[in-house]
């Protein structure tokens, strides 16, 4: 699969913007906040149906203008495929495939799949637990179209299991009928979510290692584990032992919306002990196996965009990971960096040939 071409109108600071790209490396150089990243988000869009960076679509079209169009043409299994996105300010968000808008956006989550890394990932290491469980999610849901139903059916009875916590603390009526349904609900659709990505840890934590180890040469001990309470419990038992707590903290406070990815570095917590190098290498080799299993399971290599990848990383890792990425494991790439006598100097030493394009100020042109 492969982006041929794209097309914006008023997204974020493009006012009017096509290009045609090859099928391997594509590298676009410019200042900051010329408009780089811009592009790839925009390509993470017809992908995903959404920002990279921001949930909120209105906010991605231009100052002053009150719409934005993204539309691109991919070949995905030797057949054109036209994808084209729309959102109006205060109105719902149009999104069709070969000029048919489809019924729930849902449907799209897979079609094309990608993978993004971006100095913004760093989040997945800073941050609490909810970013760790969005990153399993959305690998999973680009495999798995019924696993993103299971999600919306827990989060959905996980919301009234709290309200009906909240009212009984209200009103000081204990409503067991009504809570024993929700637990029921909750557990059909929590033991699914548990399998699934115990399932999909299992496969995915020897890709993650094997990058990792690629990356610097042996030299660190890493640990990727997924820590989930029904590892040790099943999840009625966790409902009825801790039904007294929720009572008393107004929310459930055991199930597989608690699950964690605990990051380990020479036996420490990498968000502490990690240098900016470590951290980057780990966020990169988490990526890199999240691309190995997409392709793996979708038979097929999806989009690889790589978001000023190169700052805090060391010439060998810079050197080892573009080698690594420009070769036949991989398929299309797409690559923003400020230094453009920096991007022809590594591909030079790798040998591997590059489309360069040159963003300034909303505006690309072919370098």
């Amino acid at each position: 699969m492969w982006l041929k071409n794209i097309t914006l109108l008023n997204f974020k600071n493009y006012g009017d913007a096509a290009i045609s790209f090859s099928d391997t490396v594509n590298v676009f150089t410019g200042n900051n906040g010329s408009g780089k990243t811009n592009m790839l988000d925009a390509i993470h869009y017809l992908c995903l149906c959404k920002s990279y960076f921001n949930p909120i679509d209105g906010q991605q079209i231009k100052t002053g203008e009150d719409i934005f169009m993204i539309q691109g043409d991919f070949n995905r299994n030797l057949k054109n495929e036209k994808i084209s996105c729309g959102v109006k300010r205060n109105q719902k968000k149009q999104f069709k495939r070969n000029k048919k808008e489809y019924d729930k956006l849902a449907d799209h989550i897979g079609l094309f799949p990608v993978v993004m890394v971006s100095p913004y990932d760093v989040n997945l290491i800073m941050e609490g637990s909810e970013e760790r469980r969005k990153f399993i999610d959305n690998v999973i849901s680009q495999t798995d179209s019924h696993y993103l139903d299971q999600l919306i059916a827990y989060n959905r009875v996980l919301a009234n299991r709290n309200a009906l916590l909240k009212q009984i603390a209200l009103t000081k009526r204990y409503d067991a009928t009504l809570l024993q349904i929700l637990d029921e609900q909750l557990i059909n659709a929590g033991k699914k979510i548990f399998a699934i990505r115990k399932a999909f840890m299992n496969e995915f934590i020897p890709l993650f290692n094997e990058y990792y180890s690629y990356l610097t040469d042996n030299k660190e001990t890493v640990e990727l584990s997924y820590l989930s309470q029904l590892n040790e419990t099943p999840f009625d038992e966790l409902l009825q032992k801790s039904v007294e707590k929720d009572r008393v903290l107004e929310r459930t406070t055991t199930g597989v919306h608690k699950d964690e990815l605990a990051f380990i570095i020479s036996g420490m917590a990498l968000k502490k002990f990690g240098s900016q190098g470590q951290q980057k290498s780990f966020l990169i080799a988490l990526k890199l196996a999240q691309y190995a299993y997409l392709a793996k399971n979708k038979g097929f290599k999806p989009l690889l965009l790589l978001d000023d990848i190169f700052d805090k990383l060391d010439d060998s890792r810079v050197q080892k990971l573009m080698q690594m990425v420009s070769h036949h494991d991989f398929g299309q790439i797409f690559i923003t960096d400020t230094g453009i006598e920096r991007v022809k100097s590594i591909f030079k030493k790798i040998e591997v040939d590059v489309t360069l394009f040159e963003v300034e100020n909303g505006h690309i042109k072919h370098a």
